[in-house]
């Protein structure tokens, strides 16, 4: 029962996830936490960490991730066909239809009245993960008992960093990873 439920939770995900991984990222909060309490916050933060950090697509890795989590090796699979099977199927209809129908203007239309819906939805998964790097209860606080000093100075090298001295981003998760690494030793 418990494969049925993940592979049906991340066939949705992978069906209403447009834009890529970010833009799951709320959805896969939604079901693995709220829904089923399947993972913590503080799991789905390391989810994200461990997602962004593997080879391959986010929502792929996220859903193995979370299947291996809840139900080891076969949860891992059911997760992640459940993930990609929406993908393959709506690749397949949309490259024949986009062939076959590219030049309509409602084509164009409906491409660009999705973007913004995308951008909203990446923006809401990283607001998420930034209020879990910056609070300790993941909530807005303006007591400076409740902010992470640590992730704050985090935060904002690396958001320089990548901004203003144009880092690789690999490079910069790397140094991030290890100045987090050499705090929690020290």
């Amino acid at each position: 029962m418990i494969l049925l439920s993940l592979f049906t939770s991340f066939l949705q995900i992978g069906a209403f996830s447009f834009g890529g991984g970010y833009a799951a990222m709320p959805l896969i909060q939604e079901q693995v936490i709220t829904r089923h309490g399947w993972l913590t916050m503080s799991d789905f933060t390391d989810l994200v960490t461990v997602a962004e950090m593997t080879p391959g697509p986010i929502a792929v890795n996220g859903a193995t991730f979370v299947g291996n989590q809840v139900a080891g090796i076969p949860g891992a699979i059911a997760a992640t066909i459940g993930v990609i099977l929406p993908s393959c199927i709506f690749v397949t209809i949309l490259a024949w239809l986009y062939t076959r129908y590219r030049k309509m203007r409602l084509m164009q239309g409906v491409l660009q009245s999705l973007r913004p819906a995308v951008v909203a939805m990446i923006f809401t998964a990283g607001l998420n993960i930034l209020l879990q790097v910056i609070f300790k209860e993941g909530i807005i606080s303006l007591a400076i008992s409740d902010i992470k000093i640590r992730g704050v100075l985090l935060f904002a090298a690396a958001l320089a960093a990548l901004r203003v001295k144009k880092a690789n981003p690999i490079l910069v998760m790397v140094c991030c990873g290890i100045a987090e690494l050499i705090c929690s030793l020290v």
